[in-house]
């Protein structure tokens, strides 16, 4: 059996994983694509062993989109809310909505991206996030990514509200720290939510509680 589940804020994907298991103890249960806490939305879940090994066949290459929210104007150790914020406009500089419309532009289609320091992107065999969290030294190398399309749905500075749809291995984070770079002020993404996974959507997935 292969359900959408809508993960909430502020557990981990494999909280959920937890929370099915109580309803079948039995069973093998896995998820297709991580949700960071801060995140919500979508998450594909396969219960049992056949299940299971399909999901990285059926969502091998699935389109997944995304509503993000991005402050501008400051920067985030993790690229989110987690923190911690700093402060990198002390004068106060707002991009015009042109300006920040030809920036989101220029990141369609295949583009270079580094994961965050605080990912789950494994360093030999080990976590990102577990080496950042020890205060670790070490290097992401970017890696080849495509995003089909980026929209801007709502800007009033600082806060931008956008859309995107993408491949796997797309970080949102990432994306929202980039463009911060390109406008030369810092951002960070301040809420996200996966709103699909290929046909798997928010409206018919199964609320955890």
């Amino acid at each position: 059996m292969i359900i959408s589940v809508y993960k909430p804020k502020g557990i981990t994907s494999y909280d959920v994983i937890r929370k099915l298991k109580e309803k079948y103890p039995r069973e093998k249960i896995g998820h297709g694509g991580t949700l960071d806490p801060l995140a919500e939305g979508v998450l594909v879940v396969g219960i049992g062993r056949e299940s299971t090994r399909k999901l990285q066949i059926i969502l091998k290459g699935t389109k997944k989109t995304y509503e993000a929210t991005i402050e501008l104007g400051k920067t985030s150790l993790t690229d989110d809310s987690e923190g911690p914020i700093i402060d990198t406009n002390n004068s106060h500089i707002a991009p015009t909505e042109q300006e920040l419309i030809a920036v989101l532009s220029s990141f369609k289609g295949k583009t270079l991206q580094t994961p965050p320091k605080y990912s789950a992107v494994k360093i030999n065999g080990v976590p990102a996030y577990k080496r950042a969290r020890r205060g670790e030294q070490f290097v992401l190398q970017p890696k080849n990514v495509i995003i089909h399309s980026i929209k801007l749905l709502k800007y009033d500075f600082p806060h931008v509200q956008i859309e995107v749809a993408c491949e796997s291995g797309v970080y949102i984070r990432s994306l929202a720290r980039d463009v911060g770079t390109k406008l030369k002020i810092g951002a960070y993404v301040s809420s996200l939510i996966r709103t699909a996974v290929g046909s798997y959507t928010r409206n018919d997935s199964i609320n955890l509680s």
